[in-house]
């Protein structure tokens, strides 16, 4: 089984908010990587996703200009999923489990049988993912918060075959790129996702109610000591992503009313404002 310290390159499979966040992580932290995406409109933004960010903290004095232009060189962008030869590769797609599953047998095919294969999923089971994956043992959950670059936390999640040196690896990985991981059990939404199903549900409840507007929601809740109020991370996330994760958990728990969608945000789906990536969700980014 690989180490720790033979991780050389990372593949990121996925290159929206998350992975684009997920793909400058792993080149900040000196890993030569792989970003890869079918839509070349969808690599093409990342590339000026990460490059806008970089200059930013250039412009703070957090790195220098010649770090940036390093790591942007250690960043290769693919629409090939056969370029995705790495020591670890982590997932970061839409949210459906076949589609994960089918994505996961094709990384498999093209790299070894020592290679990791880390999936970002905010909730499905890793066990589900692994299943029909050669040698599942080598399969585990990453799971990154958004934006990636900034947020420290990482879930490290053990589905039922993730041998224990794997999860020991991630583990110590992530602590490298300088986040703080915390080892989960394989349980719908793990730690976060389940518990924050609420700090979104509710604040849209409290919304469809009248009682405050988005805005008074989101500042009374920052004033409070949370980085982002749930409107601005729902329209950060994407309310199309934020739902499907709401629906998984709801599913999951048997239609636990807890879980049950928001009509507020179902709405904003079927409308197509998704959020920042848009132009227009719970805010006007137009």
């Amino acid at each position: 089984m690989i180490t720790a310290d033979q991780i050389k390159t990372i593949a990121v499979c996925g290159a929206g908010t998350m992975g684009a966040g997920i793909a400058q992580v792993a080149a900040t932290g000196s890993y030569r990587t792989i970003l890869f995406d079918v839509q070349a409109a969808m690599l093409e933004k990342a590339q000026q996703q990460i490059a806008q960010q970089l200059e930013n903290a250039v412009k703070k004095g957090k790195m220098t200009p010649e770090e940036k232009d390093a790591i942007l060189e250690r960043i290769i962008f693919t629409p090939r999923v056969e370029d995705c030869k790495a020591d670890l590769v982590i997932e970061a797609i839409v949210e459906k489990l076949e589609i994960k599953t089918t994505l996961f047998n094709q990384l498999a095919a093209i790299n070894t049988s020592d290679a990791i294969l880390a999936s970002n999923t905010s909730s499905l089971p890793v066990s589900g993912i692994a299943a029909g994956v050669d040698h599942p043992e080598r399969v585990a959950g990453m799971h990154f918060f958004n934006p990636a670059p900034v947020m420290k936390l990482v879930e490290i999640v053990k589905g039922k075959e993730t041998a224990p040196e794997v999860a020991a690896l991630l583990y110590t990985l992530s602590q490298r790129l300088g986040k703080t991981p915390v080892m989960v059990q394989d349980t719908p939404g793990f730690i976060v996702n389940r518990v924050a199903r609420h700090y979104y549900l509710e604040a849209m409840q409290v919304a469809s109610e009248g009682v405050a507007t988005y805005k008074s929601i989101d500042r009374l809740l920052e004033s409070a000591g949370f980085r982002m109020g749930p409107f601005a991370l729902m329209d950060l996330i994407g309310n199309d992503v934020n739902l499907a994760v709401t629906r998984s958990l709801y599913e999951a728990y048997n239609g636990a009313p807890r879980f049950a969608p928001s009509p507020l945000q179902i709405a904003k789906v079927e409308e197509g404002a998704l959020g920042k990536k848009s132009g227009k969700g719970f805010y006007n980014y137009l």
